[in-house]
């Protein structure tokens, strides 16, 4: 009955639909001590080629499990967040091409499509990844896949070519099978004892620790620790609280008016297709090793069609004040900032601010290629889906403060935390 006149008192009474409140029977079980397993080795450096840097330097709690930065430096960086900085004796060759994700309820069943460009994806009969025939089974879901490939980008985890074994076996595309880049890196595991022992008790029955286990564990750690449905917002549709007004009008304004649930649809708000929403593209963008352009095209590196070239994955909006900068490339450091200029795309590429968060590399990017060619910013704009709409101070408020109804603080305190060590001995990113 509450939830009854929150919505038909305190919202217009319009043909709005919002998502029923999210339950236990949204996401798949997870096994405890898969889950335990997973923990440490989410956090041991141990998986990285030279042993410097864990999945936890990424997607870091302190950052709602993004790394606070616009675009990444994985191996070859030093500390966390805006602060991590190159390391002189060993600067990375370039930024990481896209904004690091949060991983907010990646253990629901209806995340089944992963990566800014969907590139990993569950099929009815296995998945699809960028390895193609080639991609081993046995995993235990779509976020066990992706976590198969963070180990093996040169400037994210692996490393780079003569500096591993596994940045070699990387580079000589020798990835599956005996002296693949997984083999290499299940055995550094395996000489663990104790992460034998939990192997023992999370996967009875198997004849052999290999790199599946590794990703069905950290995959399950990732789903238990990052669930996030207790937010103002999940209490409001579930008839167990009420919103300040404020948020109350950016409920109407999302679900209504303004028809940002058209793509942010759902108990998660987003609809995991794909779409042309026009962001500033900066770094080095995505190409193959013979090309010298800066773009990022997108879901057309997937699928080949020309309809996807600069169409990007909805991202969930869950805890998204925590999970700047903002944009497939990161390029807002400012939340109000970027719905201002996400509602008039074509209007912001050509007054675009540069606001972002890009620790030095020594001079060894050329970080504003794409901003700078008048061309690449036009084909963009051109590409864009929709009319621009400015957005007035009230109606800014009004999103923001629905936004933040999406803050979740029991799930941003976490469940297990970052432990204290991890069984190889290396450092953990606290």
């Amino acid at each position: 009955m509450l939830r009854f006149f929150l919505i038909f008192f305190a919202l217009p009474a319009t043909a709005m639909e919002f998502p029923a409140p999210v339950g236990d029977d949204a996401y798949r079980a997870t096994d405890p001590a898969q889950v335990e397993m997973g923990r440490l080795l989410f956090w041991d450096p141990v998986l990285s080629g030279n042993r410097e840097l864990s999945c936890g330097t990424c997607h870091h709690p302190r950052f709602g499990t993004s790394d606070g930065l616009s675009l990444g430096m994985g191996d070859g960086g030093r500390g966390l967040g805006p602060e991590r900085a190159a390391d002189p004796a060993n600067v990375p060759e370039e930024r990481l091409a896209r904004n690091a994700p949060g991983l907010w309820n990646l253990g629901a069943h209806e995340f089944s499509v992963l990566f800014h460009d969907g590139r990993v994806e569950e099929l009815v009969d296995g998945f699809r990844t960028p390895m193609g025939t080639e991609m081993v089974e046995g995993f235990d879901s779509v976020l066990s896949a992706q976590t198969m490939f963070p180990v093996l980008a040169d400037d994210e985890m692996a490393g780079h070519y003569a500096e591993n074994e596994v940045s070699r076996a990387v580079r000589k595309g020798e990835i599956t099978g005996p002296g693949g880049a997984w083999a290499l890196i299940a055995a550094r595991v395996r000489a663990v004892p104790d992460y034998m022992e939990m192997w023992r008790a999370a996967f009875p029955g198997d004849d052999e620790l290999d790199f599946t286990d590794i990703s069905d564990a950290i995959a399950a750690f990732v789903e238990h620790e990052w669930r996030s449905d207790t937010s103002p917002f999940d209490g409001w549709l579930r008839g167990e609280d009420s919103l300040p007004p404020e948020a109350l009008a950016g409920v109407e304004l999302f679900y209504g008016e303004l028809g940002c649930a058209s793509c942010h649809a759902g108990p998660f708000q987003t609809d995991h297709e794909f779409h042309v929403t026009g962001q500033p593209q900066l770094g080095p963008g995505k190409r193959a090793r013979f090309e010298s352009h800066a773009r990022d095209e997108g879901r057309l590196r997937v699928t080949g069609e020309a309809a996807d070239r600069f169409a990007f994955r909805t991202p969930s909006l869950r805890n998204v004040t925590e999970t700047g900068p903002w944009g497939h490339a990161g390029a807002y450091d400012d939340l109000r900032a970027f719905l201002v200029d996400h509602a008039a795309p074509r209007r912001a590429l050509a007054g675009y601010a540069r606001t972002s968060v890009l620790p030095d590399m020594g001079g060894t990017t050329e970080d504003w290629a794409f901003m700078e060619d008048a061309a690449e910013v036009a084909a963009l704009a051109t590409a864009v889906e929709g009319p621009d709409r400015v957005l007035t101070e009230a109606e800014i408020d009004a999103l923001a403060a629905f936004l933040a109804a999406l803050r979740d603080e029991d799930a941003l305190a976490g469940r297990l935390g970052i432990p204290e060590t991890v069984p190889s001995g290396l450092p953990v990113d606290r």
